[in-house]
C-alpha cells in the first residue's frame, strides 16, 4: 500500500491535523536529524512538568474517554478497548485506579510505553510524567507487558481481552530478532509508534545516557534502542515503528489527546500534527519500509466493487468474493473515520453506512493482498 501511505503523508503535510498554534513549528526548517533537533527545541521550550499524580486527573478529561468507538465515556485503554465490538471491561470511576489487582478489568494505572525501568537509574522528570508516552492502561495487562519491547508476535502465549499479545517476535524482513515482545492491536499501533518518535525527539540529548545505564538483563526494552541520540532506535525496531506509523494513520483520538496534552503541559507531539516529519527525519529507514511494503501482495482493482460511487445516500455497498480482514476509511485529512476488523459480508456484500459528506480512501485488506479505493459522498 505504498502509494496510499505516501498520499496520506502528503495530505497531512498540506492540511495538518490538529489545532496547531500559529507559528508553533516555524523554526522547524531542516531535514534529517537536524530537523529532529529543531523539533526537540520547540517541544521542550513550553513543556511544564505537572508531576506524576496529575496524570490521574488528565485521564478524566474527554480526550481520554471513549468518544470514538462505543461513545460511552469510559476510560479508553489501548490494551482492552475493542474498536469494533463491545469491551469486555470498562473503567468508569476514579475509584478504579490501581492499587493492586488480581486480574484484567480490576483497575487501571499509568503505563509507560517506554518502560520506566529503561530510565529508572536517572529517575528523571519530566519523562516519567509525560502523557505523550504515559497512557492509561489496565493494570493487569500493564504488568503482563512488563519491560518488554514492542514487536510483531509470531504466536501469542498471552492475549489481553482486545487481542494485544505477548510472545516471540516474528523474524521477517522488518525484524531479525526472536526475543519475547508485546504487540498492541492494529488500531493502536500508529499511536504507539508516534509516542516513541515523540520520546526520541523530546529527550534526544539523553538517549545515549539512558541506553548506557539501562540494564538489558532486566529491561528487555533496551532492544528497541541503539544508544545514539540521532537515529535513537535499533535497526529492527525503527522499521517496525515506521511500518506501524504508515499503516495506522493519525486518529481523532490522537488529535484530541494531543490538544489535551498541550493544554495540560504546554507542548505537542509533532508527529501527530505533521506525520510526514517521520520520513523527513528517518528518510533512509522510510525508504526501506516503503520498498518492503511495495513488495507485499495487492488485490486486483476489479476484485472489489463499490456502488453507488459517488453516493447520495451516505452509504455504499462493497462487493467482493475475497476474504476481507480489514476495512479502513480515511478522509482527505488522513484521519481514520472507520476501522473495521474482520467485517462480516452477507452474500459477498458489506454495507458501509452513516458516511458524512466528503471524499475518502477505503483501504481494503484481504488474506492475499490489499487495495485502496476512492469513495465520494455527496
Amino acid at each position: 500500500m505504498k502509494k496510499t501511505y505516501s498520499l496520506l503523508l502528503l495530505l497531512s503535510a498540506i492540511f495538518g491535523f490538529a489545532q496547531i498554534p500559529a507559528g508553533y513549528y516555524s523554526s522547524a526548517t531542516g531535514s534529517g536529524y537536524a530537523l529532529k533537533t529543531q523539533l526537540k527545541s520547540i517541544i521542550s521550550a513550553g513543556h511544564i512538568d505537572q508531576g506524576y499524580s496529575a496524570l490521574w486527573n488528565l485521564y478524566t478529561q474527554s480526550a481520554y474517554r471513549d468518544n470514538y468507538y462505543e461513545n460511552d465515556g469510559s476510560l479508553l485503554d489501548l490494551y482492552t478497548e475493542k474498536p469494533n465490538g463491545v469491551d469486555t471491561y470498562n473503567f468508569t470511576s476514579t475509584s478504579q485506579q490501581c492499587g493492586s489487582y488480581s486480574g484484567e478489568g480490576d483497575c487501571y494505572n499509568r503505563e509507560h510505553l517506554v518502560p520506566q525501568s529503561y530510565f529508572d537509574n536517572y529517575l528523571v522528570d519530566p519523562m516519567k510524567n509525560d502523557p505523550f508516552h504515559v497512557v492509561p492502561s489496565d493494570g493487569k495487562v500493564n504488568g503482563d507487558r512488563g519491560n518488554l519491547a514492542f514487536g510483531i508476535v509470531a504466536s501469542g502465549s498471552y492475549l489481553s481481552s482486545n487481542g494485544s499479545k505477548r510472545g516471540p517476535n516474528t523474524v521477517n524482513a522488518f525484524s531479525n530478532y526472536s526475543s519475547t515482545v508485546f504487540e498492541p492491536i492494529d488500531a493502536f499501533k500508529g499511536d504507539v509508534a508516534r509516542s516513541f518518535f515523540y520520546f526520541a525527539t523530546r529527550y534526544e540529548d539523553l538517549m545515549d545516557d539512558f541506553y548506557n545505564t539501562a540494564n538489558g538483563a532486566t529491561c528487555q526494552a533496551k532492544n528497541m534502542f541503539d544508544g545514539s541520540i540521532n537515529k535513537v532506535f535499533s535497526d529492527d525496531f525503527i522499521l517496525i515503528l515506521i511500518k506501524w506509523h504508515l499503516q495506522d494513520p493519525v486518529s481523532p483520538k490522537e488529535i484530541a489527546q494531543n490538544n489535551a496534552n498541550y493544554a495540560f503541559q504546554g507542548n505537542r507531539n509533532p508527529f501527530i500534527d505533521t506525520p510526514s516529519y517521520v520520513c523527513n527525519i528517518w528518510s533512509t529507514q522510510c525508504a526501506t519500509v516503503n520498498a518492503l511494503l511495495s513488495s507485499e501482495s495487492f488485490l486486483a482493482d476489479n476484485a472489489v466493487s463499490i456502488y453507488p460511487n459517488p453516493t447520495n445516500t451516505n452509504e455504499v455497498e462493497i462487493f467482493t468474493t475475497e476474504t476481507i480482514t480489514k476495512l479502513s476509511l480515511v478522509n482527505i485529512n488522513g484521519q481514520v473515520i472507520k476501522d473495521i476488523q474482520n467485517p462480516i459480508f452477507y452474500q459477498n456484500i458489506y454495507k458501509l453506512n452513516n458516511l458524512p459528506q466528503g471524499f475518502y480512501f477505503l483501504q481494503i485488506s484481504a488474506e492475499n493482498g490489499s487495495l485502496t479505493k476512492k469513495i465520494i459522498v455527496n
